[in-house]
């Protein structure tokens, strides 16, 4: 069929009219979940990368946050103290202080916690530690603090004689002694406005434990809380004890032996001798442990433990090799989740895995295993 001229001009002329482009979608918001976008920033760096980069940023805490949490815990520490001494004058109480994880700089992700250390002065003549392994429950942690000489130096004596429990000085009424001093006689509201900080006692809780609110705008926007634990401390010889009932339970008498103190001196020479990252390679572990669900019943002890453990067999801890190190932390903590125990550093027959059921095992197994193939999936 043959096209008149007037069609192909009119066909010339419609085909010569610009196209209309199809109309632009409006622009979304960036809405893609920050989780999606951590993920996609670690697919482009290596590992050691992955890791420097999770340790500056997740792991430790600004000097800001450490000094304004000291000096807050540190007030209060000075006003509990105060209170005591007026309340009871001729309780034989040392000087407090503040220990723990925020004043040694082992404190991960966030500034929440420390503890207050209550000293009781207790006549050496007077009174005997009795280590664990002496004791009938055996265990190397669980002490008891003996009374002496009671046939020369009768019953009251000592001002501690009053908690005495079967011969044996005991842990519950001396925390219950300092609960209701501390706990239900201070004028909290009153300190609240000195502080300009919210401070309360948690009631129902087997610890002497105080919670702050409000140590910055941000923490009090943000609802966070600091907790300060204070811990009864007894100190005989070599021995130092506390009172920790949530940890000894129902055994009145008995005391806990924290290793504390023991294992973080021995990281830090350690480290000191070697310019090592034992350290470092601790905080990054707590840090993962605390942001991984799966894996928050391990803490600082544990991990603690294990470095200590490494250390005894490996001698690199240069920070060229820091990857290295975690990741040969992760396996070694697999081994013990097999094994079913993971033995004290400085008290071998103690297992510090009692206490986890075989569900808790195997899923810190579970996610421990699949992190040795894709260890990303710790830094998340």
């Amino acid at each position: 069929m043959l096209f008149s001229v007037e069609t192909l001009l009119l066909c010339l002329a419609e085909l010569s009219q610009p196209i209309p482009l199809p109309s632009p979608e409006p622009q979304r918001c960036d809405t893609e979940p920050l989780q999606r976008r951590k993920r996609m920033d670690l697919c482009v760096l290596t590992f050691v990368e992955r890791l420097q980069q999770y340790y500056r940023t997740r792991v430790c805490l600004s000097a800001e946050e450490v000094s304004v949490s000291q000096q807050r815990a540190l007030e209060i520490a000075t006003e509990i103290q105060a209170f005591l001494h007026s309340k009871h004058p001729d309780m034989p109480l040392g000087d407090m202080t503040l220990a723990g994880s925020l004043l040694d700089d082992l404190q991960v992700v966030k500034a929440d916690h420390t503890c207050l250390i209550v000293p009781l002065q207790l006549e050496s003549s007077l009174w005997t530690p009795i280590a664990g392994e002496d004791t009938f429950l055996g265990h190397p942690q669980y002490c008891m603090v003996r009374r002496e000489n009671l046939e020369y130096f009768p019953r009251g004596r000592s001002y501690w004689d009053r908690h005495l429990l079967g011969g044996y000085l005991s842990s519950r009424l001396v925390s219950e002694q300092l609960g209701k001093t501390v706990m239900e006689s201070m004028n909290w509201p009153l300190l609240t406005g000195t502080l300009e900080c919210e401070v309360r006692p948690v009631l129902g809780s087997p610890e002497l434990k105080l919670e702050i609110q409000g140590l910055t705008k941000s923490s009090y926007d943000s609802g966070e809380s600091f907790y300060i634990t204070v811990l009864p401390t007894v100190r005989l010889g070599e021995m130092t004890l506390t009172a920790q009932r949530e940890i000894t339970g129902s055994f009145d008498y008995v005391w806990y032996q924290s290793l504390y103190t023991s294992e973080t001196a021995r990281l830090a020479a350690l480290d000191k001798a070697d310019s090592g990252v034992r350290r470092k390679c601790l905080k990054t572990l707590k840090a993962v442990c605390r942001n991984c669900p799966s894996l928050r019943k391990l803490n600082g002890s544990h991990l603690s433990n294990v470095i200590l453990h490494m250390s005894e067999k490996e001698t690199d801890w240069s920070e060229s090799a820091f990857a290295d190190r975690f990741q040969q932390a992760v396996t070694e903590l697999i081994g013990y989740l097999e094994m079913g125990i993971l033995p004290s550093y400085f008290k071998p027959n103690v297992s510090l895995f009692q206490g986890f059921t075989e569900d808790d095992i195997d899923e810190m197994g579970f996610m421990l295993y699949c992190a040795v193939t894709e260890p990303e999936i710790l830094l998340i």
